[in-house]
């Protein structure tokens, strides 16, 4: 026994030996590396290290927060009452003045020493599923379900529980800090809540971090645009038989559809790369009706803006052309056609030497992590196409099946991405 229990000794021993190296291997920084310096100086300090530690413990709040404000419904356009329940939390939590702006976002403002600048921390309050959706939490060993449980309300609670965390230390930053749960997101919301935000006569940010995607690793400096449009065919309708001729709006649908997968597959087949998608469609009212009205909603995505510009002018020439056919081939009848853009999310990209991206990659090797830069569709666009520094960074711990019935999270490190987060925050906003 007395063997047994010097060998267990022994290999406590040297785990406690090899620990501290690893996490110093971590923080190792080259000489000239000044942004690794910065960020492993912030992690040094007293302060710092009580936060992390506050995170930690505050580990049972966290998870509690996370599954109140996933079981508040906030479907597209319905965020109201999740904002509330927010801007409460937020409040409680201590930030300085905390308001519901006029399309629904939920800010807090942490005042700085110095106020030069403004830093924003950004979740998004929407999900993708409609009113009526169960978002009841269910939790199978370690691992939690519900639509939404991931995108984006695991990023909503990351922000209020950074937020609690340097009330807790007692850390005040250089620059002001908004602490902000965004509206419209998602789909059809198109960004509505970070563009208002960014409109004349919106708070001053000089800098954004949006809280989305899973995992620690990934920074997105690189926004990916898109054009979205809801596309609409009116007509006469009539008896299928007795009008039979009748020039038919699903009729016209069906062509626009078949011109412009032709065309925009030659388009896409090289190039930058671009994607579009015929996502919904609806219309008539019986099987034996021709129809009076017909619609699709179709989404068109590229990296580069001249190639998201010359698939949008290809749909939008299927559109008329196809018009053209049917009221050409009609014996009677004539269609109109109602085409609506829906969604404009612009691209562009922060440069990967600006210092926000560099703070954001250190942060992730501080925590042990290969970073890596990608592209993608978030709140972090609509600065970017205006020059600001923006970024999104993930959430922490693992996640899958989003924008699914059966999305899940599980809290995998979850404690520490909320650590890597508020680094990089903090050596954004100055410590």
């Amino acid at each position: 026994m007395s063997r047994i229990v010097s060998r267990a000794m022994a290999s406590l021993i040297l785990l406690a030996v090899l620990l501290p190296a690893r996490v110093a291997a971590q923080t190792r920084c080259d000489p000239g590396d000044r942004v690794c310096l910065q960020l492993r100086h912030i992690a040094s300090d007293s302060r710092v290290r009580s936060a992390f530690r506050f995170i930690e413990e505050a580990e049972p709040r966290t998870h509690a927060d996370h599954i109140l404000l996933t079981q508040i419904p906030a479907p597209p356009f319905q965020e109201q009452e999740r904002a509330r329940k927010y801007a409460e939390l937020l409040r409680d939590a201590g930030a300085d003045s905390v308001w519901l702006d006029e399309v629904g976002n939920v800010l807090a403002l942490r005042r700085g020493r110095a106020r030069g600048r403004t830093v924003a921390l950004a979740g998004h309050l929407d999900t993708v599923f409609p009113a009526g959706t169960d978002v009841t939490v269910r939790q199978r060993g370690d691992t939690l379900f519900a639509p939404g449980i991931a995108d984006d309300t695991r990023g909503l609670v990351l922000v209020l529980t950074a937020l609690r965390a340097l009330q807790a230390a007692g850390i005040r930053t250089d620059a002001d800090v908004l602490f902000i749960g965004t509206v419209g997101e998602e789909g059809l919301g198109d960004l509505r809540g970070v563009k208002h935000l960014f409109r004349q006569g919106g708070p001053r940010i000089d800098a954004l971090i949006a809280v989305d995607g899973g995992g620690d690793e990934e920074v997105t400096n690189q926004a990916l645009g898109s054009r979205r449009y809801r596309l609409e065919y009116r007509g006469p309708g009539g008896h299928s038989w007795g009008a039979f001729g009748t020039a038919n709006p699903l009729h016209a649908l069906g062509r626009a559809i078949a011109l412009f997968d032709e065309a925009a597959a030659a388009f896409t087949a090289s190039g930058p790369r671009t994607s579009y998608n015929v996502g919904r469609t609806g219309g008539g009212a019986s099987v034996n009706a021709i129809p009076s009205t017909g619609w699709i909603e179709v989404d068109m995505r590229s990296e580069s803006p001249a190639s998201l510009q010359r698939i949008d002018s290809i749909f939008r020439g299927v559109a008329a052309r196809a018009l053209e056919l049917e009221n050409a081939g009609a014996k009677k009848g004539e269609l109109t056609m109602d085409l609506r853009l829906v969604g404009d999310r612009p691209s562009g990209e922060t440069d990967a030497r600006s210092p926000l991206v560099q703070r954001a990659l250190a942060a992730v090797r501080h925590f042990g992590g290969e970073p890596r830069l990608r592209r993608s569709s978030t709140d972090a666009n609509y600065p970017i196409s205006l020059g600001v520094p923006a970024i999104t960074v993930g959430r922490g711990g693992v996640d899958g099946l989003t924008h699914a019935p059966g999305e899940w999270w599980l809290n995998r490190n979850g404690a520490a991405g909320i650590q890597r987060v508020l680094l990089l925050v903090l050596a954004e906003a100055g410590l």
